[in-house]
């Protein structure tokens, strides 16, 4: 749910006091959709990111800049030349669409000083950000070509044009009057539709706003209304005016109980009525905590590898059912048998190509039982026979094959939820290149292991219990094994999910007994980490870390263990979030 043109325009000044007349020290692209620009004041550095996610697109100052790939972007690489160390000169709204201009100050060749700007457009699946100098386009994030536009063309070389304008009226300028008596000529529309059509910038959140605290409803039709209703209107966009005009007006967000972000605005929003609804001290603030609801930042690779393993999952579980198919054919390799020794036995009687089926007395039943037996015509008595006996010979030697491969099959989709589950764990781009390297590794994405310059080993979740306690959770196989064998010492205790993929936790006690409330912490966490997140009375095994091993040639994350317990643990959500907002920074987890 993103911004509309209206609540842009105190973004747009938010912004341009924060970073106007800083010198932009750095610039990087953590992903394909966002930039985050180092932006250096007096006293401080500040990180602007622009997401053109199409979800949630945004501009807003973020605290902590998330995790960079080995190797820029080529879009990177072009800011980096052109606006690296450029002085900003302003942040301005063009209009009330939404589109930010940041203009900038660059020393060229000659020490002549040009002007660039970088043309932020956040239009939802249309978001772009364009490097622009002279009103030619240099470079832009989004290349849209004729084939994805006839109107207007994005490609470097390219004259940089405005998207259309619309024949609105501009709340900020344009007389009050002037635009209700253009609400007044839309007699056939609802209430928010007419001031949709009416009023520059304005989203269904700003139109619904307007309705609700002129006392209307939004889908009354425009017609129905008399003056009062009209005073009623104005009074409640004046009051919307005021408020973007004000520096002091808090920002607005709402969302419903399962925490889904339904609206955003820098205003107040008051018709939303039994759903929760935050405000900010600053709209950067507030969008920050949208791109958390709605998960804007999303790391590169991880969706990739989600739909990959998500796939293997899916043929690992067709294989399993072809094989137990197999084993229960294999099963029935007596029965081949069987009609092979009565077609022996009366070979004589029959007569070669003349009957589809034929009955006899079953040798082998006391009882004189008859038996049907399906005859190839394609092939003589003798030869169905010796069809028969090799049936028979083929299902009972491939018997013991088919349950090696089932159990093989049943341990490869373990070990694939296992990675699913790290998947969902892993919040930096150290921890999904842990996972790359390992789907490399082990044959299931084919690509080659590439040298990168050398990056910050990931680290595992760590938490502290009230009573101080250590507890460390791994976020993926390869962090559960050196958690698990190089950090933990040998008294520490390892909880696991009993039989479920999820990570490996440690109690960090060094061989004393921990606090009946911290092992249970511990026990939350491991539940939490698992596939059994949100479950109930959920086996968690515990035991001493001296007791786990790891079987040579085992895959990672894959441990044998003795001398454990189990609890069934169903986590008490109150002390499982506070141990949780330790380690949450902005969008996610550190």
């Amino acid at each position: 749910m993103s911004l509309d043109g209206l609540s842009m325009c105190p973004l747009a000044s938010e912004i341009d006091r924060a970073i106007s007349g800083g010198r932009i020290d750095k610039i990087n692209q953590p992903n394909k959709q966002s930039i985050i620009l180092s932006v250096r004041q007096p006293g401080q550095n500040l990180l602007l990111h622009i997401s053109i996610n199409p979800q949630n697109p945004a501009v807003h100052i973020i605290e902590k800049a998330p995790d960079n790939p080995p190797e820029p972007p080529m879009f990177c690489m072009v800011l980096r030349k052109h606006i690296e160390t450029a002085r900003i000169a302003s942040v301005t709204q063009h209009g009330l669409d939404r589109i930010l201009i940041i203009t900038m100050d660059v020393l060229a060749a000659g020490g002549q000083i040009a002007s660039k700007s970088l043309v932020i457009e956040l239009m939802g699946k249309y978001s772009n950000i364009i490097l622009v100098q002279d009103d030619i386009i240099i470079d832009a994030l989004r290349k849209v070509g004729t084939n994805s536009s006839r109107i207007r063309t994005v490609l470097p070389g390219d004259k940089y044009i405005l998207p259309p304008a619309q024949d609105k009226l501009n709340l900020l300028t344009s007389p009050m009057e002037e635009i209700i008596n253009s609400i007044k000529g839309k007699g056939e529309l609802k209430l928010s539709k007419a001031i949709l059509d009416t009023c520059l910038g304005f989203g269904p959140v700003s139109a619904k706003e307007v309705a609700f605290c002129a006392g209307l409803s939004a889908n009354q039709l425009i017609s129905e209304l008399d003056e009062i209703d009209y005073t009623s209107i104005k009074q409640s966009l004046t009051e919307i005016k005021n408020n973007l005009t004000s520096p002091d007006t808090p920002a607005c967000l709402v969302m419903d109980k399962n925490r889904k972000l339904l609206a955003t605005a820098s205003f107040p929003l008051h018709y939303y009525t039994e759903e929760t609804v935050l405000t900010f001290d600053t709209i950067s603030a507030m969008l920050a905590k949208a791109s958390d609801l709605s998960g804007s930042y999303q790391l590169p690779d991880r969706d990739r590898f989600k739909k990959l393993i998500k796939n293997e999952l899916h043929r690992a579980k067709n294989k399993v059912d072809k094989l137990k198919e197999d084993i229960d054919t294999a099963d029935n390799a007596e029965a081949y048998r069987i009609k092979a020794d009565n077609l022996m036995t009366y070979q004589y009687q029959l007569k070669d190509r003349e009957d589809a089926t034929v009955t006899v007395a079953n040798i082998y039943s006391e009882a004189g039982d008859e038996i049907s037996i399906a005859m190839d015509q394609r092939l003589s008595v003798s030869e169905n026979i010796q069809a028969y006996y090799k049936k028979y010979d083929k299902l009972k030697r491939g018997k013991s094959l088919l349950e090696s491969q089932l159990e093989k099959c049943i341990a490869d989709i373990k070990y694939l939820a296992s990675i699913e589950a790290s998947l969902e764990s892993s919040t930096t781009n150290a921890e999904i290149n842990d996972i790359k390297t390992e789907l490399i590794t082990n044959g299931i994405l084919k690509e080659n292991l590439k040298k990168h310059a050398a990056t910050k080993q990931s680290q595992p979740f760590k938490f502290t219990a009230p009573d101080g306690t250590q507890i460390l959770v791994g976020k993926n196989n390869y962090q559960n094994d050196r958690l698990t064998f190089k950090i933990s010492n040998p008294g520490d205790i390892w909880l696991h999910t009993q039989e479920i993929p999820g990570s490996h936790v440690i109690l960090r006690c060094d061989g004393d007994e921990p606090s009946e409330d911290t092992l249970l912490l511990a026990a939350y966490l491991s539940v939490h980490f698992s596939q059994a997140s949100g479950s109930s009375k959920v086996p968690v095994d515990y035991t001493r870390c001296r007791f786990v091993k790891k079987p040579s040639g085992a895959k990672p994350g894959f441990v044998i263990f003795t001398n454990q317990s189990t609890l069934y643990i169903t986590p008490e959500e109150d002390k499982l979030n506070e141990l949780l907002a330790q380690n949450r920074v902005g969008g996610g987890f550190i």
